[in-house]
């Protein structure tokens, strides 16, 4: 089997073991916690049915109205900057859920403009990621001249650990002012960070939903939007570095499967249209080519040929010695295989 046939499916059963181990540890750490809140809620929908006496249906409109109502505390959300800030959500392929078109012409428009806006976004990222890289190679080749390194050359392993470090330092920074001006704790904000930045975007956390801050802090949009799109650039800066590395792999495999079988041709000889390796044996699944007889003149005087061509010999005059019928001829006779 081939490398890459091989690393594949690799790739696949390793990938198939990582999800069944992340399901056994997330149904370790959340599924008590899970059951506990459930019994709570439980407990207090019976308690406020039987105090206030409201009927199932009532309870039924009350969490209708709160959960339809919980985006509009954030202020209005379809105005230019709530509207930027969505677009902006869809394009980097985040997705909080935090709003959503209602309007048949509002969901039809954002369909259109995602199929167009991710493929721009992922090209414009990934080429922002590129000139980072860039960039950091130089920087890297500076500070090891600077040092009197041997090599000043900047390795993949030199950007990834520049990437890495810048992409640390955003998600740190990033914590900090999330943490500051949404009011979370330093590691929910961190937690924040990482899910937009990695655009898993769960929707648990959603910045810009607070105090009508869209409207209000325009400073703290613009400050978003920026960490956003920068951060992703970076992040589109270490995925580009991985991307070239496995693609790096499967192109040096491919080679070695190529020298290998430039290799292995050059043991294959072809005889008559037949190709013969150096055994003498036929290659199977090659097909021999006959040829007319009346095509081919022998250098010998016998009727191995034909009487045609025996009788063109004897017209030259070179008659007397016959060889035997087993005389060579230039074609070759398949051997048996």
């Amino acid at each position: 089997m081939k490398r890459q046939n091989v690393r594949t499916l690799s790739l696949v059963v390793c990938t198939f073991i990582y999800l069944l181990i992340g399901a056994a540890v997330f149904d370790a750490l959340e599924s008590d916690t899970e059951r506990k809140r459930r019994e709570f809620l439980s407990d207090i929908r019976r308690n406020m049915m039987k105090k206030y006496n409201i009927t199932e249906e009532d309870y039924r409109m009350v969490e209708i109205v709160i959960i339809e109502n919980k985006p509009h505390k954030a202020g209005p959300q379809w105005k230019f900057a709530g509207a930027f800030y969505f677009a902006t959500v869809v394009l980097a392929m985040i997705g909080y859920g935090h709003s959503t078109p209602v309007t048949i012409g509002g969901k039809a428009f954002c369909m259109a403009y995602a199929m167009v806006g991710i493929p721009l976004g992922l090209v414009m990222f990934q080429s922002i990621g590129e000139r980072l890289n860039k960039f950091a190679s130089v920087v890297i080749k500076r500070a090891k001249i600077y040092m009197r390194c041997q090599k000043v050359d900047a390795t993949e392993m030199n950007l990834m650990l520049a990437t890495g470090l810048l992409s640390s330092i955003i998600i740190t920074t990033g914590a900090a002012v999330f943490s500051r001006y949404e009011g979370w704790s330093y590691f929910d904000s961190f937690y924040y960070c990482f899910v937009t930045l990695t655009t898993i975007g769960f929707g648990d956390y959603v910045a810009l939903q607070n105090d009508q801050a869209l409207s209000n802090k325009p400073g703290y949009v613009a400050l978003s939007l920026v960490f956003i799109l920068f951060g992703l650039a970076v992040v589109a800066a270490s995925i580009n570095l991985l991307v070239l590395r496995f693609m790096t792999m499967n192109t040096g495999d491919t080679r070695r499967e190529d020298n290998e079988f430039q290799l292995a041709s050059d043991h294959v000889l072809t005889l008559d249209g037949e190709v013969v390796a150096v055994n003498g044996k036929l290659l199977a699944g090659h097909v021999p080519i006959v040829h007319d007889t009346d095509d081919c003149v022998s250098v010998c005087s016998c009727t191995c040929l034909g009487p045609a061509n025996s009788e063109l010999l004897d017209s030259t005059g070179y008659q007397g010695y016959r060889p035997p019928s087993t005389t060579a001829s230039f074609r070759v006779k398949r051997a048996s295989v």
